[in-house]
């Protein structure tokens, strides 16, 4: 008789969750080994110029070269500035610190706004911080451990390790074989113990014990057994921002405003003795300054008090890199009646090298809106992506990039997978765009509150001095069929 077959559930591991935002598709600038830019690479699309001056300055940046210096941005809504910041965040690794931050953000918190951009600028500078510890490293050959009939005396214990070259065994105390017992230490574990605090590392599973069991689980790490001593000297480098170095010396809350994210203001005396002390170690060859990024998004914002500490903050010994991108023109300053090119004092642009974006052309718009339906999951057709480029270039890039994910909603609820010019022509007649938007004012003007457009007076004459504009839309038909 045939056993009976049982049917075992399927068990899904989540191990995290990531949500698709504007920019998660950018994985870097996109540049080759010599600085070039390729024309789609890392989620980057055309703006060759921009990219190619952002890998120089991100090459000055790694070498150290560049710190204290200001870059700006510039360019119409929608070419991409944000964008190149991000692929320098990504091209830049989690080593070197990058701070992202909104102009605006400064009027939102409880502390003054040099104290905010004082804080923006110390989470932009990492501290790498050598460390030499002791370590004893090895394969576990046997785990003994002796425990007492009677529940008081102290257990007792032996742990015998191994690599390539030497065997020993050594005796365990209780708060060692707690810690044993704790990770669940057993014989064919490579381990790592730190003498100084005691602490046991489980590194894996020795390749000579794969065979062990028939089954194991897939976050089972197999690693080679250590070659040469037990007994290693091996060297850390933890890298920290001076922020967290000065919210952990203030005295309010200590560490603990880490994990709150209210810091309030840190005093001066505290931070000059960071500095003293962080310049210490650098002569000792005990640290090193790791100059990092920030970001400044919507740079106009900043008024001028904030222009002005920028301008001293820049010749600081201790000032990373200040990326600034804006999409004004010859606008005025903010807190003065003065205008100025990109709304920033014309003493700051001196410091400043700018790099300009380029609005993007049409089949750079199409391979944009190719790589955003890949990362949304959303499976468009070659004439469904002429038309959102066609409306990318009569809107914006950023309302076509909008249409994506409200289009393949409507295709899943009419059980398809696949993305038709059909549902692309609804979504379009559900949502306005700016210009259909302004149209529909233009029309119904008077009938909403407050109009601060006068009517127009028949006849002409003077009576009427504002401007009436009128846009053209596109009209809802013209997309059924690709261009």
């Amino acid at each position: 008789m045939a056993a009976p077959t049982v049917s075992v559930p399927e068990q899904r591991e989540v191990t995290y969750l990531e949500r698709c935002g504007a920019h998660s598709h950018i994985r870097g600038l996109g540049l080759d080994d010599a600085l070039e830019p390729r024309q789609t690479s890392q989620g980057m699309v055309g703006q060759l110029q921009a990219r190619r001056a952002a890998g120089i300055v991100l090459e000055m940046i790694k070498e150290g070269k560049i710190a204290g210096r200001a870059i700006l941005l510039a360019g119409q809504p929608g070419t991409g500035k944000t964008a190149i910041a991000m692929g320098m965040s990504r091209a830049l690794g989690q080593d070197t610190p990058f701070t992202n931050m909104a102009a605006s953000e400064i009027y939102s918190l409880e502390m003054s706004k040099t104290e905010a951009l004082t804080q923006a600028i110390r989470k932009s500078i990492g501290v790498r911080i050598k460390e030499e510890t002791e370590i004893i490293e090895g394969e576990v050959v046997e785990v003994m451990v002796d425990s007492p009939a009677s529940g008081s005396a102290q257990k007792i214990g032996k742990l015998t390790l191994k690599t390539t070259e030497m065997e020993t065994i050594y005796d365990l105390g209780t708060k060692m074989i707690d810690c044993i017992m704790k990770e669940k230490i057993q014989a064919g574990d490579v381990i790592t113990i730190d003498k100084a605090t005691g602490k046991v590392t489980k590194l894996g599973r020795s390749f000579a014990r794969a065979r062990d069991y028939d089954a194991t689980g897939a976050q089972t790490r197999y690693v080679q057994c250590p070659e040469g001593e037990l007994q290693k000297r091996k060297e850390v480098v933890h890298t920290v921002s001076l922020h967290e170095i000065d919210v952990i010396n203030s005295r309010t809350q200590g560490f603990l405003a880490l994990f709150s994210g209210d810091t309030g203001e840190i005093k001066g005396e505290v931070r000059d003795q960071i500095n003293a002390k962080v310049a210490e170690w650098r002569e000792e060859g005990k640290s090193e300054i790791a100059p990092g990024v920030l970001f400044i998004d919507e740079a106009h914002m900043l008024d001028i008090e904030c222009f002005s500490f920028l301008n001293r903050a820049l010749e600081h010994e201790m000032s990373p890199v200040i990326i600034m991108a804006t999409n004004r023109g010859i606008t005025r300053i903010r807190g003065t009646n003065y205008q100025s090119p990109h709304g920033i004092p014309i003493d700051l642009l001196d410091r400043m090298i700018i790099i300009k974006t380029t609005p993007y052309e049409e089949k750079e718009l199409k391979s944009i809106l190719k790589i955003r339906c890949e990362e949304e999951d959303c499976e468009v057709p070659a004439d469904g992506l002429s038309v959102l480029t066609r409306i990318a270039m009569d809107t914006s890039l950023r309302y076509a990039i909008q249409l994506i994910t409200t289009a393949g909603v409507v295709a899943r609820r009419r059980k398809s997978h696949e993305v038709s010019i059909d549902d692309i022509r609804k979504v379009y007649s559900l949502f306005l765009d700016e210009h259909r938007s302004t149209q529909y004012l233009n029309e119904y003007q008077n009938e909403f509150m407050f109009s601060e457009v006068s009517p127009k007076v028949s006849g002409g004459g003077d009576a009427d001095t504002s401007t009436k504009t009128t846009v053209q839309p596109m009209e809802v038909s013209s997309i059924v069929t690709p261009p």
